[in-house]
């Protein structure tokens, strides 16, 4: 068995005390509480409380929402505060709704019935992530809550009222019924609203379009489908990728293209599973219906009549009357119990008798939505099917974090971001259909990352009004990059994030010190968010963002202040005199620009031979020279040696071994000093085949009776106290003359 290891953390060892987050808000509250509680007793009230707070409590926790506090009778909890799976929104609507059908004209204690009214905003807030626990007071602050505070008392008795972001963001997963925009204080226009009306199916993606690049994938998959097909011998694939990536529209080319092999014609059941759902064997239940044909909303008798006339050519007439009543209830209420198990194992029966039949193909898609009953029934019908040697393959959808241990005999293919050329092809394709401008494709190409969602999102938000300048990150997009981000553990929630400060590539020097840690702390998490593919090697220790949307997400999560702290450590900049320890000002810069201009070079150390040398070549003499490397002054400088304010240059230090014999004995003179002109050196002789430095070179006394150091002429190298005393001058060389009178600089 191959088993893939995924991280997922709930309390993150996160370094930022504080984040930037998209969470969705639920207020709820009591209608008429205080009429309610001048009537009644007050040990009456007290029970009525504790029934409606442990009610209100109990669904919020089975949602993963937080209670933030309680206000009188009022309840406020967040969704997405500590930790987000991209549903967030979704969940507070069931919440709410769960709610409603809990608490609404129903009696709590005694004949007491209550009434409530629920609002649930979506917005951004500032985070304490510390206090993200339930009864953290002051865990949240932005426009969002009061938002949600106001639709909740706009909203009718017994009603969830949305705000425009939360209806969006379950549009197709929760029935909406918009009302009457309403007048909120402080707001221009009035706030539009829209009532909760329960879950519902989502339909099927159309995937009217052609499919642009996967050739490789379907190359791979199609092969695999084929042997297990003509072999008989079962194969699982596993299609993996992050949302946006276009899984489902693989899927959707395979069940269309590949229908027959070798001439024998290959039946296809897709099941997808939907986020949270009320019955854990429901994508089991929807396979059923696909074999069958029996559709949601079927009544007793069709589901009846076409359960036995699908089952009749595959059992004998005693299996068929037990294994109708036990689909029945499959498909009345998959959830788990042990007739819905039975019905299920009635289901696999089924399914393996029509590949003995002929070839079958079961795909799954969205499986690390599903409860892990899905993932028990499909092994149990692949481990069945290989057994028995039948032509049958199971295709399983899910992203790259999800942990499951699949056969052996898996083939696991990576979904991967669309190439250049094939984004702008889909990009094209998308702009043209919803009768925007082509030329929008530059400005899109950057931003969508290979991703064909991202690339959709992106333009259906450009056809809702968005401006192309600016470009805003679709909510849809931002969503499940959030997640992604969020099932990071601290270290490397912590890394990506300061990558995201730093520019297009980051290097693990540059996000130590932006988070303040020891040199190479960040790269074992650079390299496993490598590997994790959401960043890419890119030179020598950089890394850059596989997905725009990831590190604009990281880096908007950050706090304003703590991403001006997190750039401003990135760039390295000196501080000023003073400022820092001795280590922080102790940086050595390397003159490899310098010494790259090798043409203006050559000039300069062939003016600084007056006389002919041994050899007449140019870089020669270059080698001959002292090579400066420069170095920051020492801790603790001598008197009158070194800078005395901030934004003094680095010295330049010439190396004795790297000198010729005679001008290191004339430099080991600290006060004797070349005579321009002269042709002796310190003693009068010439040592053959060298010569002494010309009226370029001269050496420095290391005081005056002044005090000071007197000031070099423009065009001299200055010596001080023989060698390798640190010399404080400018890394450029100095202005010379030409013979010709142009004047150059290295």
């Amino acid at each position: 068995m191959t088993t893939i290891v995924t991280q997922r953390t709930t309390t993150p060892p996160w370094p930022v005390p504080e984040e930037r987050r998209t969470v969705t808000v639920l207020f709820v509250d009591i209608v008429g509480s205080t009429a309610l509680v001048d009537r009644l007793d007050p040990e009456d009230v007290r029970a009525l409380q504790r029934a409606y707070f442990d009610t209100v409590a109990s669904v919020l926790r089975r949602w993963h929402g937080v209670v933030e506090k309680y206000v009188g009778d009022a309840v406020m909890a967040l969704f997405g505060a500590r930790h987000s799976d991209g549903f967030d929104a979704y969940r507070a609507v069931r919440a709410g709704l769960e709610i409603q059908a809990a608490l609404d004209r129903r009696p709590m204690v005694g004949d007491i019935v209550l009434r409530v009214r629920v609002g649930v905003a979506t917005g951004e807030v500032v985070v304490d992530l510390a206090s993200a626990v339930n009864g953290g007071h002051g865990v949240a602050s932005g426009a969002v809550i009061t938002t949600a505070a106001r639709l909740q008392e706009y909203a009718q008795p017994g009603a969830v009222a949305l705000c425009a972001a939360t209806a969006r963001a379950t549009a197709g997963l929760i029935a909406q019924r918009q009302l009457a925009p309403v007048p909120v204080a402080g707001r221009v226009p009035p706030v539009p609203v829209w009532h909760a009306v329960g879950p519902v199916r989502p339909g099927a993606d159309p995937h009217d379009g052609p499919l642009i690049g996967r050739r490789r994938e379907l190359a791979t998959v199609r092969d695999q489908l084929s042997r297990a097909v003509r072999e008989h011998n079962p194969r699982w694939v596993s299609l993996v990728g992050p949302t946006g990536s276009g899984r489902s529209r693989l899927l959707h080319e395979l069940t269309t293209s590949l229908t027959t092999v070798d001439g024998v014609a290959v039946r296809w059941c897709v099941a997808t599973c939907q986020p949270y759902p009320d019955q854990v064997l429901a994508p089991v239940a929807d396979l059923l219906r696909v074999l069958t044909g029996i559709r949601h909303g079927d009544g007793p008798a069709v589901v009846h009549d076409r359960l036995t006339a699908t089952l009749t050519p595959l059992l004998p007439p005693a299996r068929v009357a037990a294994a109708v009543p036990a689909l029945e209830r499959l498909l009345a209420t998959p959830d788990g119990s042990a007739a819905s198990l039975a019905g299920a194992a009635a289901c696999r029966d089924a399914l393996l008798r029509l590949a003995a039949q002929r070839p079958l193909i079961v795909a799954v898609d969205d499986l690390d939505r599903a409860a892990p009953a899905v993932s028990r029934f499909l092994h149990a019908l692949f481990t069945a099917a290989t057994a028995r040697g039948l032509p049958l393959a199971v295709i399983t959808l899910h992203q790259p974090h999800w942990a499951d241990t699949r056969p052996g005999a898996a083939r696991r293919v990576a979904v991967r971001p669309l190439a250049t050329v094939q984004s702008g092809r889909l990009l094209r394709l998308l702009l043209t259909r919803a009768g925007q401008p082509v030329a929008l494709v530059d400005r899109l190409l950057p931003v969508v990352g290979g991703r064909p969602g991202h690339a959709a999102a992106y333009v259906r938000s450009i056809v809702d009004g968005a401006d192309p300048a600016a470009l805003p990150l679709p909510d849809e997009v931002r969503r499940p990059v959030g997640a992604e981000l969020d099932r990071l553990d601290g270290e490397r929630r912590a890394v990506l994030m300061a990558a995201a400060t730093l520019g297009g590539v980051a290097t693990g020097a540059a996000v130590d010190r932006a988070l303040g840690w020891t040199p190479g702390r960040s790269g074992p998490a650079l390299r496993g968010l490598a590997a994790a593919g959401l960043l890419v090697p890119r030179r020598a220790d950089g890394y850059a963002f596989a997905s725009p949307a990831l590190r604009r997400v990281a880096a908007e999560r950050l706090p304003r202040a703590l991403r001006a702290i997190f750039a401003s450590r990135a760039t390295g900049a000196l501080p000023a005199a003073g400022v820092g320890s001795a280590a922080d000002r102790a940086k050595v810069v390397h003159l490899d620009a310098v010494r790259s201009r090798a043409r203006r070079l050559d000039a300069v150390f062939s003016a600084l031979t007056a006389t002919r040398p041994t050899t007449s070549d140019p870089a020669t003499l270059r080698q001959r020279l002292p090579t400066p490397t420069a170095v920051a002054p020492p801790a603790a400088p001598e008197a009158g040696i070194g800078p005395t304010a901030a934004g003094r240059r680095p010295p330049a230090v010439a190396s004795a071994g790297s000198l010729p014999p005679t001008w290191a004995a004339a430099l080991a003179t600290p006060r004797a000093a070349a005579v321009p002109g002269s042709s002796t050196g310190a003693g009068g002789d010439r040592s053959p085949g060298v010569d002494p430095p010309s009226a370029a070179v001269r050496t420095m006394p290391a005081s005056t009776s002044t005090g000071r150091r007197p000031t070099p002429r423009p065009g001299a190298l200055a010596v001080v106290g023989g060698l390798p005393r640190p010399v404080y001058a400018a890394p450029r060389p100095p202005l010379i003359r030409r013979p010709d009178g142009l004047a150059a600089s290295a």
